[in-house]
């Protein structure tokens, strides 16, 4: 393989009948011959795993779900993780890529005899998770050649990184879909289920790792496609990788492909070994598995806890483990021990330099990628942009017939007409206000908190950083929020009739365009905030209705409690709502043939406002708009502490 990540890896010069050879000498209780420069060896030894307890006042106590857990997989080989659900393998798993959050964990985790830390890991391996995230308007060789981008060196060519992409699209076979889109559900279709799993393996191939960790690689394939995942697995194996998977219900086929098992039971080591000793094994504890009956499934329904027989399950579990853990668990501890003593030669960690940053392209690199890609989802996915600029267009028809006229002043008016006139240009301004808040604060509070899985994959996985994915996400969608303001004020305007100066007309447009970013950057703070997009629907109202209601126009100025009155502060509502009034009634006098009324003036003492705040007020409205997004991004940089 090719030098592409500033990681050499050396191809393994052992054929299968020699790793079958070692699987065997490994049966009898002696460790397989791996060359230490063609892979690595990833051991862990003790580990305890507790969650913290439950509850507000009342906490439960933690909950032990791993306890004193040992292994290691060497270079060559496919450790398959097994055992019933709540076994607690994929706890083990991320344990093990350094992904566990909110878990106490104790133990030791060593890579070739040294210890490991999240740069280590993050330099070495790979690792495939369960879920097969990605971006639906991608090709498949897009999404490739995107992360080839990000995640091999910088001091790696262009042509070097085409290459790599395409030899391994060969190695996988997704030379056919190479040009399909990905798809999104429930939008457009796109590539086969498992296309995407084998283009998941291909994103973490493209750095050609020493390790490669997958989390049920198998689940929600047929048999078929399953085997042929599993055996892309193998063939890196072959290559003197190391590879880590767990596995629920392998078929007979997948089962005769792996190396060892490892199988939990209740948090415990139930079984470490090759499946040849693994027959042996259960023989011994009476437990053999009958003639033609796929071994994977008989293992973990013997270990599997029944409803009907909870305590005699637990009993027989304890049971294997303890005889494990006295028997063949002797003999791996030894291994273990052994595994995390540095190795005398040179091994395939002495000539890595593992990168000080996590993220291996620069600043300038993951913006450029992270710009196009951004771009592209709105270009091939246009509906969502074009449906807000059409509803924008729709309200404007819809309140510049409501309100048709509403702002046009005669010569001869009552007392009452004025009042009347004065109400509906009031009430115009401020609907034209909360419809820039809701139409697109509501939409955006899913911008982050709908994708936020596949953000924080991505990140984790050293792609990009926080701030170049939160500011192109920003910029990208800027147009968007630019162009509909723009396009409902330009028809609602003139049919109301509101002041028919140029200057007035801008001014409203101007000011409905920050009106409508500043809500945009207290959504975004919103799905920021959120834990997923349907918390954040829940929360945009609650916390949005203070803002409307301290807006000047329920609640006049001063006449609200001491010890709420600063919620006005807060609203972008309040500071636009006075902008426009100002805007509209400042100097504005009514007419008759035998008298001139100052109802501008009058209107703007009536609802407590200030002419000379009208700058202080947009200058408000900007730092809302500033401050709104700053807490936004600091509540998703929380989110991707580790």
């Amino acid at each position: 393989m090719a030098e592409v990540t500033g990681i050499s890896i050396r191809q393994r010069a052992t054929t299968m009948e020699q790793m079958e050879m070692e699987a065997k000498s490994f049966s009898k209780g002696s460790a397989p011959a791996v060359d230490p420069a063609a892979g690595v060896t990833y051991a862990w030894r003790k580990l305890n795993v507790h969650a913290p307890g439950k509850g507000l006042f009342k906490k439960t106590p933690p909950f032990h779900i791993l306890k004193d857990v040992s292994g290691l997989c060497e270079g060559g080989q496919l450790l398959a993780i097994m055992g019933a659900s709540g076994a607690g393998k994929t706890t083990l798993l991320n344990v093990l890529t350094f992904r566990s959050r909110k878990l106490k964990i104790d133990g030791d985790i060593y890579i070739n005899g040294r210890p490991v830390d999240l740069r280590t890991i993050a330099g070495v391996s790979a690792y495939v998770q369960q879920e097969d995230l990605f971006t639906g308007v991608f090709t498949v060789k897009e999404q490739l050649m995107f992360n080839a981008q990000l995640r091999i060196g910088k001091e790696v060519p262009g042509k070097e990184r085409k290459r790599r992409v395409h030899e391994v699209m060969t190695e996988l076979g997704l030379n056919k879909c190479a040009d399909t889109r990905i798809g999104i559900p429930g939008r457009f279709k796109g590539i086969s289920g498992g296309e995407k799993k084998r283009l998941a393996f291909a994103c973490e191939m493209i750095t050609n790792p020493l390790l490669l960790l997958c989390d049920e690689p198998t689940s929600g394939l047929d048999s078929f496609m399953a085997a042929s995942v599993v055996n892309a697995m193998k063939k890196m194996t072959a290559l003197g990788k190391t590879v880590i998977a767990t596995i629920h219900q392998p078929s007979s086929e997948v089962f005769a492909l792996f190396d060892r098992l490892l199988i939990l039971a209740e948090g415990r080591v139930a079984f470490l070994g090759t499946v040849d000793v693994a027959h042996k094994f259960f023989s011994r504890l009476e437990r053999p598995c009958p003639k033609n009956h796929n071994p994977g499934d008989h293992f973990i329904y013997t270990l599997a806890i029944k409803a009907s027989k909870e305590e005699e399950c637990r009993k027989f579990v304890h049971h294997v483990c303890d005889s494990y853990r006295d028997n063949e668990g002797l003999a791996n501890d030894q291994l273990v021990e052994s595994a995390m003593k540095r190795p005398a030669a040179g091994d395939a960690l002495a000539t890595i330099k593992l990168p000080k940053s996590p993220y291996r392209a620069s600043w300038l690199n993951q913006f450029s990628a992270m710009t196009r890609r951004s771009w592209l989802e709105q270009l091939r996915d246009p509906v969502v942009s074009v449906v807000r600029i059409v509803q924008n267009m729709m309200f404007g028809l819809i309140f510049g017939l409501i309100y048709l006229g509403a702002g046009e002043w005669s010569e001869e008016l009552t007392t009452t007409d004025i009042m009347q006139n004065v109400q509906n240009i009031q009430g115009v301004l401020f609907i034209f206000i909360t419809n820039m808040t809701f139409s697109v604060l509501f939409p955006v509070v899913v911008t982050f908190s709908g994708v936020m899985p596949l953000f924080l994959r991505e990140h984790w996985n050293g792609l990009y950083r926080t701030d170049v994915y939160f500011l192109t996400r920003n910029l990208v969608e800027l147009p968007v929020f630019l162009l509909g303001p723009s396009c409902f004020i330009a028809i609602a305007y003139y049919m109301v009739g509101l002041r028919t100066e140029a200057q007035y007309f801008f001014i409203t447009m101007g000011i409905l365009a920050l009106t409508a970013n500043v809500s945009v950057s207290y959504g975004y703070m919103i799905s920021c905030l959120a834990k997923n997009y349907q918390t954040a629907l829940v929360l945009a109202t609650p916390l949005t209705f203070p803002i409307m209601i301290f807006g000047g126009f329920y609640v006049r100025d001063g006449t609200s409690p001491v010890w709420l009155d600063w919620i006005k502060y807060l609203s972008w509502i309040n500071y636009s709502n006075e902008i426009l009034t100002v805007n509209q009634w400042d100097n504005f006098n009514y007419t008759t043939h035998n008298a001139t009324y100052p109802v501008g003036e009058a209107v703007i003492n009536q609802f407590g406002f200030e002419t000379d705040d009208f700058y202080t007020d947009i200058g408000a409205l900007i730092a809302l708009l500033i401050g709104y997004r700053i807490l936004a991004f600091c509540f998703l940089l929380f989110k991707t502490r580790r």
